[in-house]
């Protein structure tokens, strides 16, 4: 089952089309990697489902509703939760007034599942016992996760990760992947992510992206042994 598909989605500026005609899918509870080159327009297609970026043509449908004419707080409030690629985090604030300041978002009920809800987010990505730290003094590592985080506490139906293991040391990713893989099931996520060791080990499907358009769909193992994939973007061509 399909819980968001885009059809035809086209961005143009100004006469360039930054996207043309995507078609996409994400199956409800599996993890869907987005990847393609720089400047093939990951981040005009996202930031056009997430409703950030309206679309010249096009339709997003997100649970059986049309919302492709909806603003990203919309969106989030129907269940659509972003990380940006780079953390957008309160800086001046608490670890834990960043994460119950998401939660507020979408929140209906009691002080005490509040609550709950807002530890329950923080012990998942490792950050308990950094509550009380202000989030700017917090490594740019543990930044990404509390950005996950305040992600996780708005309980998302669908959970877009943007470049999340960007700056992320070699046993922090590896955590990472672990989380995500964990969360599958319970949500369903769209990575948009360059490492490919973090692709290849956590999706279960993903679409490539080259020149506005999609390039391929697939499996691990399909894309990996597309020629064409391989002659866009992984370098690996036989010419």
């Amino acid at each position: 089952m399909n819980i968001l598909e885009t059809t035809g989605l086209t961005k143009i500026y100004g006469g360039i089309s930054a996207n043309t005609d995507v078609d996409f899918t994400l199956t409800k509870g599996k993890i869907t990697a987005l990847i393609g080159p720089n400047g093939a327009g990951k981040s005009t297609f996202v930031g056009m489902v997430s409703g950030r970026i309206d679309a010249t043509r096009g339709k997003v449908m997100f649970d059986g509703q049309d919302i492709s004419h909806l603003p990203a707080h919309k969106r989030i409030q129907l269940g659509i939760a972003y990380t940006f690629q780079i953390t957008s985090v309160f800086e001046g604030l608490s670890v834990h007034e960043n994460v119950a300041l998401a939660a507020r978002r979408t929140f209906k009920g009691d002080h005490a599942v509040f609550a709950k809800c807002v530890t329950d987010a923080l012990t998942r990505v490792g950050l308990e016992d950094r509550a009380s730290q202000i989030a700017g003094d917090l490594s740019y590592g543990h930044q990404r996760l509390l950005e996950i985080a305040m992600g996780l506490v708005q309980n998302p139906k669908v959970f877009i990760l943007d470049e999340p293991t960007q700056g992320l040391a070699e046993a922090e990713i590896a955590n990472f992947i672990t989380l995500i893989q964990s969360l599958a099931g319970e949500t369903t996520i769209l990575l948009i992510e360059h490492n490919m060791k973090v692709v290849m080990e956590a999706a279960d499907y993903i679409t490539v992206l080259d020149q506005g358009s999609v390039l391929a769909s697939g499996t691990p193992t399909e894309i990996s042994n597309n020629k064409a994939v391989q002659a866009a973007y992984l370098g690996k061509s036989d010419a």
